[in-house]
């Protein structure tokens, strides 16, 4: 638990000197009470203005921008730091397809702020109390924040139409999607999964998103590919068996067609640091 300036401070030679991506293994919370923000998650860049957040997930790719006079709390905490019962709770903000940048609605922004500066204080407490106290405190603190902004008018859940139909059909479908897309890819091996007709899932799939399961199949696949090679660093190699081609030039056409580069060239662009 830190602020944005106090980070930049602590670490004004990284990540954003040079702006590299990263792949991250904790949640980045961020609420943004000055300035802007600028921040790529998964190769998007998004502007995070005043009384926003920006949550990225673990798992997801990003990429500091100077902060400039942006200042805010700055929460990073392990996914399973959550209780079960409130990670269920909080499953359509944690979910991989949940929106990056959340826009609550003014009557709940300053109970949201108060409890990220209460965090922040609890954090900055330490010694003042019990240690097993303190981080009890934390945790509930935590809990509490992101089960507000979970709930807050204007802040949207992950999936809509999930409980009736069809939408319970697509969120299972992503459900799935998220477990196994590096060994199932196919739309009969999604339907086999969920008991169902293809046809029932591509109507699910086509009502949520517009486009078919394998469009989204192959989104996710290459999304994944995205992340290895530029976030984490693998090679083309290694991503092409991690993502289940048995041979890597399938994988460098699939994704030279998608992207208009070869994984090799994707790589060293993302390498390469912006001016």
């Amino acid at each position: 638990m830190t602020t944005i300036e106090d980070f930049f401070a602590q670490h004004d030679d990284w990540p954003w000197n040079p702006p590299l991506p990263i792949r991250t293994t904790f949640h980045y919370l961020i609420l943004v009470t000055e300035g802007e923000l600028l921040h790529d998650v998964d190769h998007v860049t998004r502007t995070i203005a005043l009384g926003q957040w920006l949550w990225v997930r673990a798992g997801h790719a990003l990429r500091w921008h100077p902060p400039g006079v942006a200042r805010g709390p700055f929460i990073l905490f392990e996914p399973d730091v959550l209780m079960p019962g409130t990670a269920h709770l909080l499953a359509s903000l944690t979910a991989h397809e949940a929106p990056a940048v959340l826009s609550p609605h003014p009557d709940d922004a300053p109970w949201l702020q108060q409890t990220a500066l209460q965090l922040l204080d609890e954090h900055r407490a330490l010694g003042r109390r019990p240690l097993d106290v303190h981080h009890a405190l934390r945790r509930s603190l935590l809990e509490s924040l992101l089960l507000r902004l979970a709930n807050a008018h204007g802040v949207a859940p992950a999936d809509t139409t999930a409980g009736t139909g069809r939408g319970d059909t697509y969120g299972r479908f992503v459900d799935a999607l998220e477990l196994h897309f590096r060994e199932l890819h196919r739309a009969a091996d999604y339907a086999a999964l969920l008991g169902c007709s293809v046809r029932t899932l591509s109507r699910a799939a086509q009502d949520a998103t517009g486009n078919g399961v394998r469009e989204l199949i192959n989104e996710r696949r290459l999304l994944e590919a995205r992340r290895l090679l530029g976030g984490a660093r693998w090679d083309a190699r290694t991503v092409a068996a991690h993502l289940g081609y048995t041979d890597p030039t399938n994988f460098g056409r699939f994704f030279r067609d998608r992207t208009g580069l070869t994984p090799a060239a994707f790589a060293a662009r993302e390498a390469t640091p912006e001016p």
